[in-house]
């Protein structure tokens, strides 16, 4: 053992483990982090529109005009601190998401067990590792039972190795991964079955994993497919925006002979052209959307499923810990004698005493099974001062619950090296130990049955004994059982669901409660938490018999699936996919993952769950209650419409943005659009992008609607139309105004200066128009309405400030304008908004 290392297994002391994670660092494995302040800065010098505004002030510059060229560079400056902002601020989410996603491990300390991050073990820590977990740290094995690793990681090698335990205190040479029988265990490989108790030797850089730099956290993420559709769209744009800017400038040069003004026309129409707002937006939403939803305990392991949440249209949960409190309690001890209501507290009859004894003897101590804990401390409290509980047994061998054979069973040497077996689990696999004839059966199951009807949890209680003088070895099968009873148990529906149920189902969205747990019991939950029976129930065993299109017909009515296996979950979402059902299924076994990988959202249970289930899904509940998935439908689909309605009103304000820059010009006008006033409009879009619509409430009716359809993206061409519709509105009027001012005679700065005040009124009055499309102009009196009245006043007072000092009007090529001509102006503007919002409206409606 180590030096200085926990005497026994009661593990270190606190104190003593702060003083090595001070000395040693914490057990992780330092990523590559390009999203710094640093990271950002390189990507924001690197856009195309910081480059633009560097080019057009190094221009003004060169071309003596001091105001102008600094002006620009301030411009720059204000667009690294936004989009530094806004960067910064989905990091801030996503590293507290982080926090909340890190590894936990079971660690004895100070001889309790306790949960904590794994980041914070040291050499000399004892840990505990089940089956489906992920080891910790490098560690040697102190106790083990049936554990078997996956170290594929490190080998290469898919076939699990044997571990057995090394009692003695002097440490073995480390043998190298992949081998059997050796006590050693390494960081990142997972335990497919068993347990043990683990002594850690080393942590971080320190550990096969570190040394060799295969960290899962170094990993790169691949982007999405809707970042990869929005990253071709912006290309395909970027493309065009080049092409037609250069155009503009070669015959702007050719035309007029003025060939440094085409050049400051181009950049203004790139500037204007370039949609870089479409992946700022995306990211922002679903880091954001991924914090939103983590309050709801509701954690995103992959931000992009949350464009899937708005079109689930089956829901498919466990039932135990999900539907019900996963807190189960003793309820009934059933004999062949007796059948004793059980109360805490209450004194225990001799003829149950036996049969909770030898439950409690096939239960495992320090667990999470919520049965075996209610064996326990029922047993512990009941049986105390009695040689019952024999305490002076010795556990030799545990005989693990397999999808074969759902029972478990310890086997145990008293005092006097006599072998005692102990096993429990379900009643079909329990009486099939004890080899009793079909009509023996048969009455004892209809006796589970009434039990399971009553909502009870029923597990069948058999002792058995090895051949004399022989250690209880092989399978199950090969000793003889004697059924002692039955254990009934209530896990009450949890006091949400109901409501959650009948809000699911407002939305168009169907329950479907999948449970290894008795067909009767299944009904009866299912009745409590309104989830439709009509159609019965449908067991694992007839799933298995039918064929595809006989289960893809099953499923489009049968709402119960009880006594199901792991594998035949699997079957269950392939059938309803075959249905084009959109499906989200909860998992928290290492066999759940095929399914959870199958469905279109996976959802994995927080407390309960194996580290497998976790990786393998989605979604993450952090306390595995049903209403929380229903309340990440609702955050889903309000994220999904805030997104589509931002993805609008982008489509719209380029348009008259990039309009404004090109068809003066087109029509032997004087420039209209130089890039200070693109950039003004820029520090409008961009706030307006990530603070407004983010913030934006839901609509009305949200939890009322259909799911939407699976194959409707976020970018499609109805809202296209509608952002054409609402921005070819706004370019409409506010060329209009500026051809208008010139026609009557005003100078081009005054018509300059009403057509940019025109454009900025229709910016806002777009941002209003996406912002209350479907909840009504009401929705921009509300507190989540507040960071668009911020942007609005900001918008104002800035442009206000611009036409009143004289410095900012030569500046920026402003003008003074006269009530009445700014009056109609405004008005027109106002028309044209209108106009258009109520024509995108009508298109969206005509494509949809």
């Amino acid at each position: 053992m180590l030096e200085g290392s926990s005497a026994g297994l009661g593990g270190l002391s606190d104190a003593e483990a702060a003083r090595r994670l001070a000395a040693q660092g914490p057990n992780e494995i330092t990523s590559r982090d390009s999203h710094g302040l640093l990271g950002t800065l390189r990507g924001v010098v690197a856009e195309p529109m910081f480059l633009l505004l560097v080019v057009a002030a190094a221009i003004y510059l060169l071309l003596g005009d001091l105001g102008e060229g600094l002006l620009l560079a301030f411009f720059a400056a204000v667009t690294v601190g936004l989009v530094i902002f806004q960067e910064r601020r989905s990091e801030h989410a996503l590293a507290a998401l982080r926090e909340l996603a890190a590894p936990q491990v079971r660690v004895v300390r100070d001889g309790h067990s306790r949960r904590i991050p794994a980041r914070e073990l040291v050499p000399g820590d004892i840990f505990l590792v089940g089956e489906g977990e992920r080891v910790a740290a490098d560690g040697l094995v102190r106790e083990a039972a049936g554990l078997e690793v996956d170290e594929s990681l490190l080998t290469g090698e898919s076939v699990p190795v044997r571990k057995r335990a090394c009692a003695v205190p002097a440490a073995p040479a480390v043998a190298p991964p992949g081998g059997e029988d050796a006590p050693h265990v390494y960081a990142s490989t997972l335990a497919v079955s068993g347990h043990a108790v683990v002594e850690v030797t080393a942590t971080g850089h320190a550990s096969q994993v570190g040394r060799i730099g295969a960290s899962l956290a170094a990993i790169e993420t691949e982007p999405t497919p809707l970042q990869r559709q929005l990253r071709r769209l912006v290309q395909a744009l970027g493309v065009a925006a080049v092409g037609v800017s250069a155009t503009v400038m070669v015959g702007y040069g050719l035309l007029h002979g003025d060939w440094m003004q085409g050049l400051l026309s181009a950049i203004a129409l790139g500037m204007a052209m370039l949609p870089e707002e479409f992946p700022m937006a995306l990211t922002v939403f679903l880091a954001l959307g991924a914090w939103r939803l983590a309050r709801i305990q509701v954690l995103t392991r992959r931000p992009a499923v949350i464009e899937a949440l708005g079109a689930a249209t089956v829901l498919c949960v466990d039932k135990t810990g999900t539907l019900t409190e996963n807190r189960m309690r003793l309820r009934r001890l059933v004999t062949a004698a007796a059948d004793v209501p059980v109360e805490l507290g209450t004194p225990l009859p001799e003829a149950v005493r036996r049969l909770l004894a030898c439950g409690m003897l096939a239960s495992r101590r320090g667990g999470i099974d919520p049965m075996d804990r209610a064996l326990l401390a029922h047993g512990d409290a009941a049986l105390a001062g009695t040689a019952l509980l024999h305490a002076d047994w010795r556990l030799t061998r545990e005989f693990p619950l397999s999808p074969a054979l759902p029972a478990m069973a310890h086997a145990w040497t008293d005092a006097a090296g006599r072998q005692c077996l102990a096993a429990k689990g379900a009643p079909e696999a329990v009486l099939a130990l004890c080899r009793l004839d079909a009509q023996q059966t048969g009455l004892l199951l209809t006796q589970v049955k009434h039990l399971a009807a009553q909502g009870l949890r029923v597990l069948a209680v058999a002792e058995g004994t090895a051949p004399a003088g022989e250690a209880a070895a092989g399978s199950l099968h090969d000793h003889h059982f004697t059924l002692l009873g039955f254990t009934a148990f209530e896990d009450p529906l949890r006091a949400s669901v109901p409501a959650a149920v009948a809000q699911a189902r407002a939305a168009g969205i169907a329950v479907a409660m999948i449970t290894g747990d008795h067909a009767a019991t299944a009904l009866a939950i299912a009745q409590q938490a309104g989830i439709e029976t009509a159609a019965g129930v449908l067991t694992g065993a007839e799933v298995q018999r039918m064929d595809e299109h006989a289960l893809a017909d099953a499923v489009r009515r049968v709402r119960v699936f009880a006594r199901v296996a792991p594998q035949q979950k699997l079957q269950l979402v392939q059938a309803l996919r075959r249905n084009g059902e959109t499906v989200a299924m909860t998992g928290d076994g290492v066999n759940d993952a095929p399914a959870l990988k199958a469905a279109h959202i996976g959802i994995a249970m927080g407390a309960r769950g194996t580290d497998v289930a976790r990786e393998a899904a989605d979604l993450v509940l952090l306390d595995e209650d049903f209403s929380r998935i229903v309340g990440g439908v609702r955050m889903g689909r309000r994220i999904f419409d805030n997104l589509r309605n931002v993805m609008v009103y982008i489509t719209a304000i380029h348009v008259p943005v990039a309009g404004l820059a090109v068809l003066p010009l087109l029509f032997g006008l004087p420039p209209l659009m130089l890039p200070a006033h693109v950039v003004l409009t820029e520090m409008v879009i961009d706030p307006v992008c990530s603070l407004a619509f983010e913030s934006a409430p839901e609509a009305p009716g949200l939890m009322h609607r259909p799911p939407r359809r699976a194959s409707e993206g976020i970018v499609g061409w109805a809202m296209l139309w509608q952002g054409l519709a609402q921005g070819g509105s706004l370019l409409a009027a506010t060329l209009a105004v500026y051809m208008a001012a010139l026609q009557a005679g005003r100078d081009a700065d005054t018509a300059r200066t009403l057509a940019v005040i025109g454009l900025t009124l229709g910016n806002l009055l777009l941002v209003a128009a996406s912002m209350s499309a479907g909840s009504g102009w009401r929705a921009l009196f509300g507190a989540s309405a507040r960071a668009f009245w911020a942007v609005a006043a900001a918008a104002a007072a800035a442009l206000g400030l611009a036409v009143a000092l004289p410095g900012a009007r030569r500046l920026l090529h402003f003008g003074v304008p006269a009530a009445g001509d700014l009056a109609l102006a405004l008005a027109a503007v106002v028309v044209a908004a209108v106009a258009g919002a109520a024509l995108g409206r009508r298109l969206q409606r005509a494509t949809d």
